[in-house]
């Protein structure tokens, strides 16, 4: 397994496809947007950058690795003769069943289909294709190039010798592949998302302010990051939308967002990629709190 190509160049397409080319790989990168494709390269571009002044990799490391990715605009050029598809396109389950079906049209019948979805059910996603035992999900964490965990999650009909395939594709990325069953949410989400909408409710419900959940959480349960500043990385609309997919897949109103969180979706305030969410990011008050809206 040589070829791959991943389809979105937003923030998890462009680092999957970074890490894959990193490691030796030729990727072919997808995306319908001409810019988007543009910034899914200036953006890895950016990142081996960063790695050739902490000394991580060379120059030429990087050159290799820029040279191992080639961009395309029509699915069906970019997924031709690939051994890999690993789609990374919006966390939408219409979106998804749409490309995995022209994927299944486009593709050698031995191409096996992969998706980064969090939520979504592998199997729903395999049943729209003739290959349901080649479908598998390989749910990278963010930053793609280095985050270890790829959860790797089985559809009803993945087969096994697929799930052996991806678990060691990912060994040689360097990362630690972890076997999960098709659950909404899987492990991950499944674990981390109530977590996230219990900080924003403890917010919503005025017991503590931004910085100082944060800080709790960070101070008192040794995280790296406060869950409020997390769901502004991961970005609040994902969030919402993964926590919609668990909701709707077990019907247990622990999973229901919180109402602050549905209204700042409304209002645009996604995070980071907005520039606002439970911080502010804008240049001039980068990282600070945002709290005058956040009462009940």
């Amino acid at each position: 397994m040589k070829n791959i190509a991943v389809i979105g160049a937003g923030t998890m397409g462009n680092g999957i496809a970074h890490t894959f080319a990193q490691s030796g790989f030729n990727v072919q990168l997808i995306d319908i947007s001409e810019a988007s494709l543009e910034r899914g390269m200036n953006t890895i571009a950016k990142n081996l950058d960063r790695m050739v002044a902490k000394e991580k990799i060379t120059e030429a490391n990087k050159s290799e690795t820029l040279g191992n990715i080639t961009t395309h605009t029509n699915t069906e050029d970019g997924v031709e003769n690939v051994d890999l598809v690993v789609e990374a396109a919006t966390e939408n389950i219409d979106l998804k069943l749409k490309i995995f079906k022209q994927l299944d049209d486009v593709c050698s019948e031995n191409t096996i289909l992969a998706t980064n979805t969090s939520s979504i059910s592998i199997t729903q996603i395999a049943a729209v294709t003739s290959r349901p035992e080649k479908v598998i999900g390989m749910h990278f964490m963010n930053p793609v190039p280095i985050m270890k965990l790829v959860e790797i999650i089985r559809g009803y009909n993945t087969s096994d010798e697929v799930t052996k395939t991806i678990m060691e594709l990912s060994k040689t990325l360097g990362k630690v592949p972890t076997e999960v069953n098709d659950y909404p949410g899987f492990v991950a989400n499944r674990i981390l998302m109530p977590m996230l909408n219990e900080s924003i409710e403890t917010l919503y419900n005025g017991v503590a302010g931004v910085e100082e959940i944060d800080t709790v959480m960070k101070l008192g349960m040794a995280h790296p990051m406060g869950p409020l500043q997390l769901a502004d990385f991961i970005g609040l609309d994902v969030c919402l939308s993964i926590l919609n997919v668990m909701y709707d897949g077990f019907k247990n109103p622990k999973y229901a967002p919180c109402p602050l969180l549905v209204n700042m979706v409304r209002a645009g305030k996604l995070g980071i990629k907005s520039g606002e969410g439970f911080y502010d990011y804008s240049e001039s008050r980068k990282a600070e709190k945002v709290s005058s809206q956040f009462s009940k």
